[in-house]
């Protein structure tokens, strides 16, 4: 998948894309169903998204909402098999574009795109002022091709949408988030170096920042953490926690992987991290002793999960 970073690295064989347009947080089913409908035998499969995320850009001081970063979006849509990844820029220049501006401007001379896949709820332009069909009216005048995907309901009926995914997790309900996703709802990044004191109690953790991003809730998980490069890649078991580590101190959130029967040198490896299962809260505890067996408790109750998702799904 090439990424285009930015309307003046588009190249001449970027041009003619089938594509889907959208913020694409979470890359959940919905997401999915816009992109399928934009996969066509007559040209590359290209998404068009924004970054920052333009609710960032509006409102840079709310609480971290983001399912995912850059990266992590980036790898999901590879997975997808989309080739043509246009991240613009949202800035104050394209927030101030017109409907009829951004359909000219960028869809069509930057872009020359082929055809335009959009959500049903899709709006665009400044004041959020376009919604799908004007869209639709401004492709037969410019030369594309749009369609609107319809809505995703879950199994019982439900919608699904970025906002129920982030619900799921800030109440400790992965498997709910992944029914909506299609996938496990991962945290990406590089393993950072900590305070060590993972290592010093005989469960080392590979640490990862949750800058930017939504912070699930807190507590111990059961995770499946993919090594994405270096010399131990591959997918292993792990326990994971999320949280402010209370029997330290107060600190910024952070995630902490055991990785279960595993000894190498992880830092400034890229990994994965999928939660698999909620198990239990974030707790204080009185000494650093009865800290060590909970966290005994957890691997093991983490291998018995994690063995049950196995199982499920096979």
């Amino acid at each position: 998948m090439r990424i285009i970073r930015g309307l003046e690295q588009v190249r001449p064989e970027d041009r003619g894309a089938s594509t889907a347009l959208g913020n694409f947080d979470g890359v959940h089913l919905g997401h999915q169903a816009v992109i399928d409908l934009a996969r066509a035998p007559d040209a590359p499969l290209g998404v068009i998204t924004f970054e920052p995320h333009p609710r960032e850009f509006f409102a840079p001081d709310a609480p971290p909402f983001r399912l995912m970063n850059a990266a992590a979006r980036a790898h999901r849509l590879e997975k997808l098999g989309v080739e043509r990844l246009f991240e613009l820029r949202f800035d104050a220049a394209l927030a101030a574009l017109s409907a009829e501006e951004f359909a000219r401007k960028v869809l069509a001379e930057a872009l020359g795109v082929k055809r335009v896949v959009v959500g049903a709820d899709f709006r665009f332009g400044k004041g959020r002022a376009g919604d799908a069909e004007t869209l639709r009216r401004l492709g037969d005048e410019l030369g594309f091709e749009v369609r609107a995907a319809g809505l995703v309901r879950g199994p019982a009926g439900e919608e699904i949408s970025s906002t129920a995914i982030r619900r799921a997790l800030l109440e400790g309900r992965p498997e709910d988030a992944r029914r909506m996703l299609g996938h496990w709802h991962r945290i990406d990044g590089e393993v950072r170096h900590g305070d060590k004191r993972g290592r010093e109690l005989g469960f080392p953790t590979a640490n990862l920042s949750l800058e930017r991003l939504l912070v699930p809730r807190h507590g111990v998980y059961a995770v499946l953490v993919e090594v994405l490069d270096g010399p131990f890649r591959g997918v292993r078991q792990g326990a994971a926690s999320i949280g402010v580590r209370p029997t330290f101190g107060v600190n910024a959130p952070n995630l902490e992987v055991h990785l279960l029967d595993f000894s190498g040198d992880l830092y400034g490896a890229q990994i994965s991290v999928a939660l698999v299962s909620f198990i239990r809260p974030e707790e204080k505890f009185d000494d650093v002793e009865a800290l060590i067996a909970r966290m005994r408790e957890d691997c093991a109750e983490a291998r018995r999960r994690l063995a049950a998702a196995s199982a499920a799904a096979s």
